[in-house]
């Protein structure tokens, strides 16, 4: 799925165009009412913060026949550098601005008809069979466009829902913007980058799931922002950090008052940043007694599931917390390429081992459309963005599905014989076909070509 030449003007000229992005006093008060986890410090750096494209990205073009000519096809190439707390707020704006100049300049053989309703529809169903879930459309939507009028469309769904007696519930949607536009919950989880960078800085791979969580939880505090994301560096590696116990950390606020991670959301001080007695780079080890009581999986809310087979990690991770004694009700987040088939699949069987299942979805609802000219399916790019270093060091991922493999190939290699990463063959994992294929009928044509 090539980008002309045109696409690829245009795409330059948006990211250019990020540079003038900044927060609003309106926007400010959003995430102030709606992201209590978001401290004022923090809230005060995104009033300031603004991207630096012409100095932290560097987009090229490589033609397959270069004629000069707008409608020349080729790969663009994107590469981001910087200060990690530049560059990884690029991940959103870049994608979805690279999935809307395919669908602008090279594949334009659709509308926007249906729309709302087939997002309603869509929406309905869910509701109407208990699921709750949320719209994590963003990344690979078809524009900006499309998702409004996608969530125009999920909103209605849940207006029915009360007087039809549904059960199921939209939650949010992991865009802000449009979490503050519709009324609705800005709802996410932790990123796959995160661990993928903080192995990368330590070179720790060993230990980087549990140096992570720690930050984590002395940041935001025990079941705050509580989905942990398992599939890294595989989901069996993951969970020998879930099971530790959590250290005993204070925050960093000036003096000798300090609050336990688990009084953070509580606490009156005006700040809470890093670990008690960790010094920088974060490779350092924290120092002291451990709280000695709980673990990260108890205090965890629960997981989510992004790549493998869904029904495989929910027999692991009943096995798990059945192993650790834990008998919470826990949560599962599904995220991986999901459907409304799909969903109430994952759904029963989740619940039938005694989890409550959630799920994020989203180019089934934003990338979700048909050529007009033959009634046949519309395929979404399937693009990611990933970090590809870290103070010089490659930065890789290595899921539970070896489609899903990420980074320098040697580093790939060598972390997997770190951790004994046992490989593991999904039949549901071609990513290459994950979202349908150029001469398939759409299965909705019929029903949505309105």
């Amino acid at each position: 799925m090539k980008l002309s030449r045109a696409a690829f003007h245009w795409l330059q000229a948006q990211v250019d165009k990020l540079a003038d992005v900044s927060l609003s006093e309106e926007e400010l008060r959003f995430l102030s009412a709606a992201c209590t986890y978001l401290n004022e410090q923090y809230l005060q750096f995104l009033s300031n913060f603004r991207l630096q494209p012409s100095k932290q990205t560097k987009i090229t073009f490589n033609p397959n026949q270069d004629t000069g000519q707008d409608n020349d096809l080729g790969d663009v190439v994107v590469h981001t550098q910087g200060l990690w707390v530049d560059t990884i707020l690029y991940e959103i704006p870049l994608l979805a601005l690279i999935s809307e100049a395919y669908f602008k300049f090279c594949d334009h053989d659709w509308t926007y008809a249906g729309q709302v309703e087939k997002a309603r529809r869509k929406g309905a169903q869910l509701l109407e069979n208990g699921c709750i879930f949320s719209e994590f459309g963003s990344r690979r939507r078809r524009d900006y466009h499309t998702q409004d009028l996608v969530l125009q469309g999920l909103r209605q769904a849940q207006d029915d829902a009360a007087p039809n007696g549904w059960k199921g519930k939209l939650s949010g949607t992991s865009n802000v913007h449009f979490a503050m536009k519709h009324g609705l919950l800005p709802i996410g989880t932790v990123a796959h980058e995160w661990f993928m960078g903080v192995a990368s800085i330590t070179n720790d791979y060993e230990n980087a799931n549990e140096i992570a969580l720690r930050y984590w939880v002395a940041t935001f505090g025990e079941g705050v922002l509580g989905i942990a994301l398992t599939d890294t560096y595989g989901t069996p590696t993951f969970l020998k950090a879930f099971k530790k116990t959590i250290p005993a950390f204070t925050s960093a606020a000036p003096g000798p008052a300090a609050t336990l991670a688990s009084a953070t959301a509580g606490s009156t001080m005006p700040t809470t940043s890093n670990l008690s007695k960790t010094k920088p780079p974060i490779h350092a080890p924290s120092e002291g007694e451990t709280a000695g009581k709980k673990t990260y999986a108890q205090v965890f809310t629960g997981v989510r599931q992004d790549s493998g087979d869904p029904l495989n990690f929910i027999k692991l991770m009943r096995d798990f917390y059945d192993e650790q004694g834990i008998k919470d009700k826990k949560t599962i987040v599904f995220s991986d390429s999901l459907n409304i088939e799909l969903c109430l699949k994952y759904k029963a069987a989740a619940e039938a081992q005694g989890f409550q299942p959630t799920f994020g979805v989203g180019t089934f609802l934003t990338n979700d459309f048909i050529k007009d000219s033959s009634g046949k399916k519309s395929i979404p790019l399937n693009i990611v963005i990933k970090i590809a270093s870290a103070v010089g060091r490659p930065a890789v991922k290595i899921s539970d599905n070896i489609g899903k493999n990420t980074g320098d190939k040697a580093t790939v290699a060598e972390v997997k014989q770190r951790l004994g990463y046992e490989e593991k063959d999904w039949a549901g994992g071609d990513e290459r076909t994950r979202w349908g294929k150029d001469d398939e009928q759409a299965p909705e044509a019929a029903t949505w070509d309105a």
